[in-house]
C-alpha cells in the first residue's frame, strides 16, 4: 500500500514537468513554423467603407454611419462657365504596349458588370475622366496632349487630341508632361492672334481627376493671376502638379509658358533622378520657394492667395477644394469640405474612380457619391 502511495506521489509530481515540456515543444513548433499572417499589404479588389473623417467639423461633408448616404449636402458653385470664356481642360496621356497581348485572364480587373484588361483600365479612366467634366461643366472641352507614334483614339463630343513630338517612355513621362505644356502654350499664341477679343482659358490636369463642381469661376473670382497652382501643407512637396490653370490672355499664356520653362529647368538640373514620378512637384516647389520675397508659412493654411513669382502673377489655391485626395482626406484635410471641387484619385484609387462614376451615373447624387470616396479612400485597390 505505501509503495502505491509512492508511486501516485512521484506521479503527481512529474504532472507539472509533462505540462511545461508540451508547453515548450509547442512554442518552439509556433517559433519556427509561424502561422500566416494577412499581408497587409495587399491591395483590394473591391470597394472597402470604413469611417468617414471629419465628422465632428461644421464645415466638412456627413454620413450616415451605417452607409453611403450624405447628411450634410456639398455645397455646389452657383458660378457659371458663362461668367467667363471658354475653358478647356488638358492632360498628357499615352499608350504603352498597345499591341501586347494584355488580355489574358491573369489581368483583368472586374468593375462592376465589366472586366478589364490593363489597357482598358488606362482607357477607362481617360473616359470617365472626361464624363466627369462634361457632367460638371457641359460648355467646357477636353484636349489630350499625346504622343503622335500613340494609337490613341477617343470618341467623344467635345474632345480632341492633340500630337506633341516627345519622349513618352515611362521613365521620362512628368518630364515629358512639362515640355508637352510648353510646346502646347506655344501653339495657342497663334490662335490668340487668329481670334482676338476670344480669349479660351486652360487647366491642365492629370487624367485620373474628377471634376465635381464648376470651376471656370476661379477666372472671374481672381482676375489678376497669370496661373494658378493647388497647394497643401506638406513641407518637402507643397504643390500638386496635377492642377495648373492658365489665363488665357496673351500676358497669362506668355506668363504662364516662361513659368514652366523655369520649373522644367530646375527638373533637368536638379531632379532627374526623380524622373519618373515626383521631379516636377519638385521642381514646381523649389521655383516657388526659391523666390526671395514668398513666404512659405502661407502653405499652413487651407486659403487661396496671390504671390509674384518670377514676374508672373501665380494664383495658389488649397488642395483641399481643388486637389481633394483619398489619403489626405483622411488626414491633414480632415474629412471632406463641403466646397469640394476636385478629387485627385492618384495612386491606387483608380478602382474608386470607376466605382464612383458608375455609383453616380446610377443615382446622379454627386454628395451620396462623396460620401462613397471619402468612406472608401483610406484603403488602396488593385489599380
Amino acid at each position: 500500500m505505501m509503495r502505491t502511495v509512492s508511486a501516485w506521489r512521484r506521479f503527481l509530481m512529474l504532472v507539472p514537468l509533462l505540462f511545461f515540456l508540451a508547453h515548450f515543444f509547442s512554442v518552439t513548433e509556433l517559433h519556427y513554423n509561424p502561422r500566416p499572417v494577412p499581408n497587409k499589404q495587399s491591395k483590394s479588389n473591391h470597394l472597402v467603407l470604413g469611417p468617414a473623417a471629419g465628422q465632428g467639423f461644421s464645415n466638412r461633408l456627413h454620413c450616415h454611419p451605417q452607409g453611403i448616404k450624405a447628411l450634410k449636402k456639398t455645397h455646389f458653385s452657383t458660378a457659371s462657365t458663362t461668367l467667363v470664356d471658354n475653358i478647356h481642360f488638358v492632360t498628357v496621356f499615352t499608350l504603352y504596349n498597345a499591341t501586347h497581348p494584355d488580355d489574358r485572364l491573369s489581368n483583368l480587373v472586374t468593375v462592376g458588370n465589366t472586366s478589364y484588361s490593363k489597357l482598358q483600365r488606362s482607357m477607362a479612366i481617360l473616359n470617365i475622366f472626361v464624363n466627369f467634366i462634361q457632367a460638371a461643366m457641359p460648355r467646357s472641352n477636353v484636349i489630350i496632349l499625346t504622343d503622335p507614334a500613340s494609337d490613341l483614339s477617343i470618341h467623344k463630343n467635345g474632345v480632341t487630341i492633340h500630337p506633341i513630338q516627345g519622349e513618352y517612355s515611362r521613365g521620362k513621362l512628368m518630364l515629358q508632361r512639362i515640355r508637352s505644356y510648353i510646346a502646347f502654350l506655344e501653339t495657342r499664341m497663334d490662335k490668340i492672334s487668329q481670334n482676338q477679343g476670344h480669349i479660351q482659358h486652360y487647366i491642365f490636369t492629370d487624367s485620373d481627376i474628377a471634376v465635381v463642381d464648376d470651376i471656370g469661376h476661379i477666372f472671374h473670382d481672381y482676375p489678376n493671376f497669370h496661373l494658378a497652382l493647388t497647394f497643401r501643407n506638406n513641407k518637402e512637396q507643397p504643390l500638386n502638379s496635377g492642377f495648373i490653370a492658365v489665363r488665357g490672355t496673351p500676358d497669362g499664356i506668355v506668363r504662364a509658358k516662361t513659368f514652366l520653362q523655369e520649373v522644367l529647368k530646375v527638373y533637368r538640373s536638379r531632379y532627374m533622378k526623380a524622373s519618373r514620378m515626383l521631379g516636377d512637384q519638385l521642381a514646381l516647389a523649389w521655383v516657388v520657394k526659391s523666390h526671395p520675397s514668398f513666404d512659405p508659412e502661407k502653405f499652413t493654411k487651407a486659403q487661396a492667395f496671390l504671390d509674384d513669382i518670377g514676374g508672373a502673377a501665380v494664383l495658389f489655391l488649397p488642395c483641399a477644394v481643388y486637389n481633394w485626395t483619398p489619403p489626405e482626406g483622411a488626414g491633414q484635410f480632415h474629412g471632406m469640405p463641403l466646397d469640394v471641387k476636385v478629387i485627385h484619385f492618384k495612386g491606387s484609387r483608380k478602382r474608386l474612380m470607376l466605382e464612383s462614376w458608375n455609383f453616380f451615373s446610377a443615382s446622379s447624387d454627386i454628395s451620396d457619391m462623396l460620401c462613397l470616396i471619402l468612406r472608401s479612400g483610406r484603403t488602396k485597390y488593385d489599380f
